[in-house]
């Protein structure tokens, strides 16, 4: 099974993808690819610019990436309630090529936060929204308090119920 994994964040430090990259790694027996945003950075979309330059590359990129995967692991970062820029950027230019980017595949959607509630605004707002452009979303997860309940330094959730949760919903939804 090839995984593919990713943040929801241009931050060269993203705690999403240090989330995404650790539940990308319970699964058993996975070909993990984890994805950097930066390498998909484009210039903000409007129509007037698509019709300039016609559908992105890089975008294009993208696409093939998700289409290469048996399973999604993505993991958001809030932004003021709300997904990232460079996510938002990636997802509306690639949505122009493919309204179903996430292209049926079985995706398990994260977030987390420094804060107490672990990016749950951007977690509810993806789960609403990201099953009308093909996400089959088996299952979410929110890490609350990133920095107090994440060890940088081991690469792992510390905080053993909250880990246990994400493998349990793992198992039972993969």
């Amino acid at each position: 099974m090839k995984i593919i994994a990713f943040g929801g964040s241009n931050s060269q430090h993203s705690i999403n993808k240090k989330l995404a990259t650790y539940a990308a790694g319970l699964f058993e027996n996975a070909e993990i690819e984890v994805l950097d945003l930066n390498d998909y950075a484009m210039p903000l979309f409007s129509v007037d610019l698509e019709k300039e330059i016609g559908q992105h590359e890089i975008a294009k990129l993208f696409l093939s990436k998700i289409e290469s995967a048996d399973t999604l692991v993505i993991s958001l970062a809030e932004n003021n309630g709300n997904y990232s820029a460079a996510f938002k950027n990636l997802f509306d230019w690639s949505s122009r090529i493919m309204k179903e980017i996430f292209q049926q595949k079985p995706m398990l959607l994260l977030a987390t936060s420094p804060g107490a509630r672990g990016g749950a605004s951007v977690l509810e707002i993806a789960n609403n929204a990201l099953p009308r452009y093909g996400a089959q979303i088996k299952a979410t997860f929110s890490l609350p308090a990133f920095n107090a309940n994440f060890d940088i330094e081991q690469n792992k959730i510390s905080n053993t119920e909250l880990d246990r949760e994400l493998k349990e919903s793992i198992k039972a939804s993969f």
